[in-house]
């Protein structure tokens, strides 16, 4: 049922052409659960048959996630705080688990968002903790613009090369997420190392 609800859905926001990609990304990259998979692979197999252009959907990809990922920052900035400082409590966060986690993204906020966007079911999430914490907007707006232009081009060069060919595309996605999370373990490495490095100079 969810199946054909979210094709439904595709096919008829693919009729809208590129604001169809960025509306679906924006809600793809805020707090509503849809996966981007049906959005860009499509597109990209589409620009493999001349009917769209890789750049434009990169653009209107990056910038629907942009967007997406704005808001969850705005609505987490402007009301998350408040909320877990009046609510917390019955949840188990203290106001010094705030400030732990003010302190983490302060040190390693642009590394964290970076990172988020990249993994799975992380990605929506990120924004959240970045805006409760009142991560520096310009910082995490170019590490989230990195972030989801990589992730929107794996995904659109998979419906390139590959088209319509869904077990393929399957297979294919499940060894670059492996990549990419083997990749993030590197990142996160090499990063706490050159940290380390530097605190020891």
């Amino acid at each position: 049922m969810l199946e054909e609800l979210a094709q439904i859905l595709v096919d008829l926001v693919f009729d809208w052409g590129y604001l169809g990609i960025f509306f679906l990304m924006a809600i793809e990259s805020s707090f509503i659960p849809f996966p981007s998979e049906i959005v860009l692979i499509p597109a990209g197999y589409l620009a493999s048959k001349g009917e769209m252009s890789l750049s434009m959907i990169m653009f209107s990809g990056v910038a629907g996630s942009m967007l997406g990922a704005l808001l969850n920052y705005y609505l987490a900035f402007t009301l998350g705080r408040k909320a877990l400082v009046k609510y917390g409590k019955y949840f188990f966060i203290k106001e010094n688990t705030l400030n732990k986690m003010d302190n983490f993204f302060q040190k390693h906020g642009a590394i964290s968002t970076f990172i988020g966007r990249l993994i799975p079911a992380i990605r929506q999430l990120i924004s959240i903790p970045a805006g409760i914490s009142h991560m520096n907007l310009t910082v995490f707006s170019i590490y989230t613009a990195l972030g989801a232009s990589i992730w929107a081009f794996i995904l659109t060069m998979l419906g390139y090369f590959i088209g319509e060919n869904q077990e393929l595309i399957d297979s294919y996605l499940k060894q670059i997420t492996i990549i990419v999370l083997f990749i993030i373990g590197i990142i996160i490495f090499w990063y706490y190392r050159a940290r380390n490095k530097d605190k020891d100079i």
